[in-house]
């Protein structure tokens, strides 16, 4: 495959877009791919390298996803269970209509937190989304006082907030996935950590992956950066957090984000990655049935469901949505190379991965520049990568 430098220095330096980047291809659970540009630590001049630290953000989501697809493997959880069954304070639920806070006609399932369909905000928005970030808020503060809220603490007090629709009436992106991880947590009997730990990253040798970073692996732990655009240049973010999650990651949190709060490595996650491609199973390890993964990578959104996806992610047209990922529908629409089942997510620090059934590709990339997303980075070095394997 070709060097993709001139991809990488055209966004990193030409636009300024972030300091450093890498990118990781496999085909068939093989390398073909790997490359890396630019700084993880720009101001000591610390290049990018395969053993880069990332905080991960919302590319936690698919993890904890297969994390309740492990429960529904052994019958412990049930995908049509309501869940004030487990969180008793989402019973219960109010949202708004016409301006009048009344009760919900429907119960949040756990499927519902699987799809965002919840009516969960995230903070900001309506005034359940001003609930929801007083919450979040809490978090930050107790943190300082040395009484942090856990993972179930938070989970019940997002349940004493109004939610922001009927749940299952349609899709917003929103805290469905922290609440998944209290739900986790409950019914497996153990800190949400601990499970996942347990049943996925040690099983696959996910050495790297964990909600904090040790003291002798925090020089791999990359910075976060923007873009400058007065001055035109890259600049270090060096504030404390975002969505309740430390940037510094130097300890374990109560409170374990189900939707954000996981660090990573791209050869740890490649191998996440690789066990879904090959039907829940990586060198003899099993971590989920075959039936287990179809579900869990199949679109799932209704009519009416995706017409609040399309409204609110024009970028993700092609694309439908289903246990907290993307699954590529229509690839002629979509804004990038792409194929009909192609399923993955991003993070808000820019992290990407998408793995392709039909071509059996996996694609994964590495940054952290706040509010990318999917970023027209991503975008470039995907269509690149295709056209160069004539996928």
């Amino acid at each position: 495959m070709r060097d993709y430098t001139y991809i990488f220095k055209h966004e990193l330096e030409d636009r300024h877009f972030t300091s450093g980047a890498n990118l990781l291809v496999l085909k068939d659970g093989k390398e073909i791919c790997y490359s890396q540009y630019g700084y993880r630590d720009l101001k000591n001049k610390t290049p990018f390298s395969r053993d880069t630290i990332f905080r991960l953000y919302s590319m936690t989501k698919p993890i904890t996803a297969a994390a309740a697809m492990i429960l529904v493997d052994r019958g412990q959880l049930d995908l049509a269970d309501c869940l004030c069954w487990f969180m008793p304070g989402f019973k219960p639920g109010y949202t708004y209509q016409n301006g009048v806070r009344v009760k919900t006609e429907a119960e949040i399932t756990i499927k519902d937190l699987l799809n965002m369909t919840s009516g969960i905000p995230y903070p900001g928005g309506d005034k359940a989304g001003g609930q929801v970030a007083g919450v979040f808020w809490e978090i930050g503060e107790r943190n300082k006082s040395g009484h942090p809220m856990t993972t179930l603490e938070f989970s019940e007090k997002i349940g004493a907030c109004d939610l922001s629709f009927e749940p299952g009436e349609r899709f917003m992106y929103g805290a469905s996935a922290d609440v998944l991880g209290a739900v986790i947590e409950r019914v497996s009997g153990v800190r949400f950590s601990k499970f996942l730990k347990s049943e996925i990253f040690d099983p696959l040798g996910m050495t790297d992956t964990d909600f904090w970073v040790p003291e002798e692996k925090q020089h791999r732990l990359a910075k976060i950066y923007t873009t400058d655009y007065q001055r035109w240049c890259v600049s270090e973010v060096m504030t404390n957090e975002h969505l309740a999650v430390s940037f510094a990651m130097d300890k374990l949190p109560a409170f374990e984000s189900g939707g954000a709060g996981l660090c990573s490595t791209l050869d740890d996650y490649a191998k996440f990655a690789a066990m879904l491609l090959n039907g829940g199973e990586l060198n003899g390890r099993r971590i989920l049935s075959k039936s287990a993964v179809k579900y869990l990578t199949s679109p799932s959104l209704t009519p009416w469901q995706m017409e609040d996806f399309n409204r609110h992610w024009r970028s993700l047209t092609g694309y439908s949505y289903g246990n907290l990922m993307r699954n590529c529908v229509n690839p002629g629409t979509a804004h990038q190379l792409c194929e009909a089942g192609e399923y993955g997510w991003d993070g808000w620090l820019g992290c990407y991965f998408a793995n392709c059934p039909q071509s059996g590709l996996t694609i994964l990339l590495g940054m952290q520049r706040v509010n990318s997303g999917t970023s027209a980075l991503t975008r470039k070095l995907i269509n690149a990568v295709r056209s160069d394997l004539g996928v």
